[in-house]
């Protein structure tokens, strides 16, 4: 999850590029929502060193996905295009994913956070990439409600999936069944698939 629009630094869209190739080299998905900017650097990524990338639409379609929302199709192993706009999508993504991966950010991003959040998901921060990525310490020390989420940060892209992979697979995916909102997560353990 991560900056679609504005400007970005190219030193930050060379770390979500690295970030993309981390992923895949874990032998992990990548699913991004399938827009321009950061997450698509991480799409270039992960697509360059053979992983397997999934795109979530806000479209309808290709067309719409192309011509309305202003986004790319290259690099992706499949598009899932889910007419529900750029809102409802996020949901979408982050309902897909296992780990959720915030690098620099806007509202989107913010939003995205919030879900990922509130639903206790794990989630990594690779910090120094600026807007959100940068604030989610500040932001988390103001919230008072415990969600069972737990959150990683590290500024350098193969230690933070590398982290954010071994405490899903020792800690995070064996928590109790109750803070998995009902949804049945005994048995063993599937690769993770961060976003």
């Amino acid at each position: 999850m991560g900056s679609a629009s504005g400007t970005i630094p190219p030193e930050v869209s060379a770390r979500a590029r690295s970030l993309g190739r981390a992923v895949a080299r874990a032998g992990c998905t990548l699913i991004t929502g399938a827009c321009p900017g950061l997450p698509q650097e991480a799409v270039v990524g992960a697509s360059d060193e053979g992983g397997l990338v999934l795109g979530i639409s806000p479209a309808l379609s290709e067309q719409e996905h192309v011509e309305r929302y202003g986004s790319p199709t290259e690099g992706f192993d499949a598009l899932i295009y889910t007419g529900s706009g750029l809102m409802g999508r996020e949901v979408v993504n982050i309902r897909s994913s296992d780990i959720v991966v915030i690098v620099g950010g806007h509202s989107g991003t913010l939003g995205e956070f919030a879900i990922a959040y509130d639903e206790g998901r794990l989630i990594g921060v690779l910090t120094g990439t600026d807007g959100v990525a940068d604030l989610i310490d500040e932001v988390v020390g103001r919230l008072s409600k415990e969600t069972g989420a737990k959150i990683l940060y590290d500024d350098d892209p193969d230690r933070l999936i590398a982290s954010l992979i071994d405490y899903y697979r020792t800690v995070h995916f064996h928590r109790p069944h109750s803070l998995f909102s009902g949804a049945d997560h005994e048995g063993g353990v599937a690769p993770p698939t961060p976003a």
